[in-house]
């Protein structure tokens, strides 16, 4: 077995973390029994995963750290035959099937799984810290899921930088987040655009009861109209939004208050620090200093980017954004911005159906905006006849009564 090391300054180690309702400090978080190296530690609690990071990043182990529901069966056998140990939730270790060396400090991620079954990603705490200079003093929401890239990012801040406490949010109180937040004193929260818009659904008032300072979007394609909601709710608090994946870490950080990112930043110049962008084709492609380990040079992201006057915006996946339409093609990205920018709209999505002569049509899903009355699909195809090609126009629209939110924060948009 390799030597050991420990692999970050705990600068944060008595930073506040609150889980459960216990204000605790990250020094002293439960311990979790041995945990074998390496490891994949399969959790059902924001508290075990915190304890498993805390031992990784003291004692230089090997770990992957998940919700035991995104870790099915042949993943964990697949994971036994790489040579991690299964630790499940209940404490039960599944031994390794296959003996081999650890790699010390090595931290994997699972990615989302968005285009197929998730791979995993190599980074190291060191990798995993992108915020290295000095933080203004912050209690920071986390609602994201163990084990995904941005709960690493939001974790790895509060535990190398001084000031930086952390509130969990568990799955069963997402609905109520804000008023936890608030009893809290969350001063920063970081979440995907359709965990935000399911907190102005759910209530408005309560999300604006909480003293936010700085609001973090990310994961998902962010458009113009949550910016604005956002900026309407909070008018004086700095609102980012980052690029972010376990592949290419965080390589796009945005915080003037538009969608997409200046299109001079397109292939400007290589610096140590920062990652150089480019279009291929439709493609955002990024060679990233924060990339994982083994995926050298300009990686193909999987992003399709569409131009609008001097910003590049990021529409969706290559593999489901275009839709056809008898010859035509149109960005699904584009349209469900126009959709989300009628004011009744609080949620859509949109995607291809088959339609005859055509081959497909542009059909929608959408959640009303319920403290603006009812809208009809007439309304919508109104709306967007006026600020789309007729091709692009949705001619199948859907409306839901709620958001839908996976376990990741997102939706499948």
């Amino acid at each position: 077995m390799s030597t050991r090391r420990r692999t970050t300054a705990l600068i944060g180690d008595d930073n506040t973390v609150v889980v459960a309702g216990k204000r605790l400090t990250w020094r002293t978080l439960h311990k979790l029994p041995q945990i074998p190296s390496p490891a994949a530690v399969l959790v059902d609690n924001g508290a075990d995963a915190l304890a498993a990071l805390r031992h990784h990043a003291v004692h230089g182990t090997e770990l992957l750290v998940a919700t035991e529901s995104r870790v099915d069966e042949h993943m964990r056998e697949e994971l036994g035959e790489s040579g991690f140990a299964i630790v499940l939730p209940d404490g039960a270790i599944t031994p390794a099937r296959l003996k081999r060396v650890e790699e010390s400090g090595r931290a994997w991620l699972l990615t989302s799984g968005s285009t197929g079954r998730p791979k995993r990603i190599g980074h190291t705490l060191e990798s995993l810290t992108t915020v290295t200079a000095d933080q203004p003093p912050r209690t920071w929401l986390l609602p994201y899921s163990p084990g995904t890239y941005a709960w690493w990012q939001v974790v790895t801040l509060s535990l190398t930088q001084a000031d930086q406490g952390l509130v969990v949010i568990e799955p069963s109180e997402l609905e109520d987040w804000p008023k936890i937040a608030t009893e809290h004193g969350v001063t920063a929260a970081s979440g995907t655009p359709t965990f935000w818009r399911q907190a102005i659904y759910r209530d408005a008032d309560a999300l604006a009861g909480v003293p936010l300072e700085q609001i973090t979007l990310g994961g998902e394609p962010v458009d113009q109209a949550i910016l604005d909601q956002l900026r309407e709710i909070f008018p004086t608090t700095r609102i980012s939004w980052i690029y972010a994946s376990s592949e290419v870490g965080a390589s796009i950080v945005v915080h003037d208050g538009k969608a997409g990112f200046p299109k001079s930043w397109l292939d400007r110049d290589p610096h140590p620090e920062r990652p150089v962008l480019s279009v291929d084709g439709d493609e955002l492609v990024i060679r990233s200093p924060h990339h994982g380990a083994g995926l050298i040079g300009a990686i193909r992201t999987g992003d399709r980017v569409e131009y609008d006057g001097d910003r590049v915006l990021i529409t969706g996946r290559l593999d489901t954004d275009e839709i056809n339409v008898g010859g035509s093609k149109v960005s699904a990205g584009v349209v469900r911005n126009v959709l989300m920018g009628h004011p009744g709209v609080s949620w859509a999505r949109v995607f291809a159906r088959k339609a005859p002569l055509v081959g497909r049509m542009v059909a929608a899903e959408v959640v009303p905006n319920r403290s603006l009355g009812p809208i009809t699909d007439t309304d919508l195809v109104q709306w967007c006849s006026t600020r789309l090609p007729d091709y692009g126009v949705p001619r199948r629209i859907k409306f839901l009564d709620q958001i839908p939110q996976k376990e990741t924060l997102k939706s499948d948009v």
